[in-house]
């Protein structure tokens, strides 16, 4: 591999970088289609609920439901009175963008390479996309705008959202019946296909459940011993999300589990994805810095259960 000279690299990559990116360090449009897709390919949750893209900062969804009877008993020749007329369930979900900005330097030698080769603006995208879904994926479960963390304060994440459906696990670990227990606190109306739900807790407590179920003397257990099987629970899926919290609590050892359809998540992101760079001469290294806009709700907040005091020890 011939050595280029550190004029030649910082040319060539800005020469790539500005084909990457149109006036002001915006993505081109399929690129920040493509570098969204990124940042779920390695995200438990992301990958799962609805992606909102947002052409402004502060976005509508409109929703529409019938929440009681419609039908009524009907009779010959007669109209339905107004009061038997059914009036759907109007509501709206606000996404209110906030920004977020982070930093990936590459140095001389990665950015030799990467050129040599030419696949530097795929090498940048591979290394920003995956490190910005984690991020906004901790931002979109752990976010609280009482956090004295000032990333999480940026909005509300999922876990501080969820206040309508609490049930209070008490110190005890997860179990049959604390999801027992969750499921008959969430309304009826969303019980309809059990399969669709989730429940979603931290890693340590999954593990902690599969340990559990390991320990009955049948097949079953010996496959959650020896596989990865999947856990079910009230006929509902546990799924472990790295980012969830296991720090809670007055002695630092606590979780939570979240229930909800996937889809009931709503996370959005605003279609102006913006990377720029920038050379730092003492370090050797380019610096690309990428700037976007993110939001996170429930659809229906009210169809979502969350479990409190969850033991990890």
């Amino acid at each position: 591999m011939s050595h280029l000279s550190n004029r030649t690299i910082l040319e060539k990559a800005d020469f790539a970088l500005s084909t990457l990116v149109s006036s002001g360090g915006l993505l081109l449009p399929l690129q920040a289609k493509k570098f969204m897709q990124l940042t779920t390919t390695e995200s438990v949750l992301l990958g799962q609920v609805t992606y909102r893209p947002m052409s402004r900062a502060r976005e509508e969804i409109d929703q529409i439901a019938f929440g009681s009877r419609v039908l009524r008993a009907a009779q010959e020749l007669t109209e339905l009175t107004v009061a038997d007329r059914t009036v759907p369930d109007i509501s709206k979900v606000t996404l209110e963008s906030k920004e977020f900005i982070g930093e990936v330097s590459l140095s001389d030698q990665v950015l030799e390479e990467n050129i040599e080769q030419g696949d530097l603006r795929q090498t940048i995208m591979q290394l920003l996309g995956p490190a910005v879904g984690r991020d906004l994926e901790e931002v979109v479960i752990n976010g609280d705008a009482a956090s004295a963390d000032p990333f999480l304060a940026q909005l509300d994440g999922i876990v501080t959202q969820a206040q309508s459906n609490v049930v209070d696990a008490a110190g005890a670990p997860v179990n049959d019946d604390l999801f027992h227990d969750m499921m008959k606190a969430l309304p009826s109306r969303y019980r309809k296909n059990k399969r669709d739900l989730r429940f979603y807790t931290s890693s340590d407590a999954e593990a902690n459940l599969r340990r559990f179920r390991s320990q009955r003397e049948t097949a079953m257990g010996d496959k959650y011993l020896e596989t990865d099987t999947p856990i079910l629970a009230a006929g509902t899926p546990v799924v472990q999300v790295p980012l969830f919290p296991e720090n809670l609590g007055p002695t630092l050892d606590q979780t939570v589990v979240i229930l909800t359809h996937p889809k009931n998540i709503v996370v959005g992101v605003r279609r102006k994805v913006r990377i720029e760079w920038e050379r730092s001469i003492r370090k050797r290294a380019l610096a690309v810095v990428v700037t976007l806009e993110a939001d996170v709700k429930y659809s229906e907040e009210a169809g979502v259960v969350k479990a409190i005091n969850v033991s990890l020890s």
